[in-house]
C-alpha cells in the first residue's frame, strides 16, 4: 500500500509544481502591458525553478534512505526568479510613463513564449492527473484480487 501512496505523493507534487508554474505564466500574460509597478519600472517576467527532493514520509526515511524510497523523487518549487532582460522601449511621447526622450519601458514578455509554456505546463499537469488515475486503478484492482 505504501507504494501506491508514494505514487500519489510524487504525482501530487508534480501537479502542485505545475500549478505554481501556471500561476506565474498567467501573471506574466496579465501584466504584459504594465509599465508601472510598486517596485518602480515595468513589470518583470517571472519564471519558476523546480528542484528534485527525495520522496519520504518523514525525516527518518530521508536519513535511513530506505531501498524503496531511494530511487523516487518528488518535484517542488525551489524559487521564483525575475527576468533580468532589458525592458522593451517604445516611442510613445504622450504616455504618462514616457521618459524625457518620449520612450516608455514595457515588460519584456513574449506572448507566444508564454502561451507555449502554458500548453507545456498544462500537458504536464494532465500527465500527473493520469498517473494518479492509473495508480488508483491499480490499487482498486489489487483490492479486487482479495475477493
Amino acid at each position: 500500500m505504501s507504494d501506491f501512496l508514494s505514487g500519489f505523493r510524487i504525482a501530487g507534487s508534480g501537479m502542485s509544481a505545475q500549478r505554481a508554474r501556471l500561476n506565474s505564466i498567467s501573471s506574466n500574460i496579465a501584466n504584459i502591458n504594465t509599465t508601472r509597478t510598486p517596485e518602480g519600472g515595468p513589470y518583470r517576467r517571472k519564471d519558476v525553478i523546480f528542484e528534485s527532493v527525495p520522496d519520504a514520509k518523514n525525516f527518518s526515511d530521508i536519513v535511513s534512505k530506505q531501498a524503496g524510497n531511494a530511487d523516487f523523487d518528488q518535484v517542488q518549487v525551489s524559487d521564483i526568479i525575475y527576468d533580468r532582460k532589458a525592458p522593451l522601449m517604445k516611442f510613445e511621447p504622450n504616455h504618462p510613463d514616457a521618459n524625457a526622450e518620449g520612450y516608455v519601458a514595457y515588460p519584456n514578455v513574449n506572448l507566444m513564449e508564454e502561451m507555449t509554456n502554458m500548453v507545456q505546463a498544462t500537458r504536464s499537469y494532465e500527465a500527473n492527473v493520469q498517473a494518479i488515475q492509473a495508480t488508483k486503478d491499480m490499487a482498486l484492482s489489487a483490492l479486487e484480487i482479495g475477493r
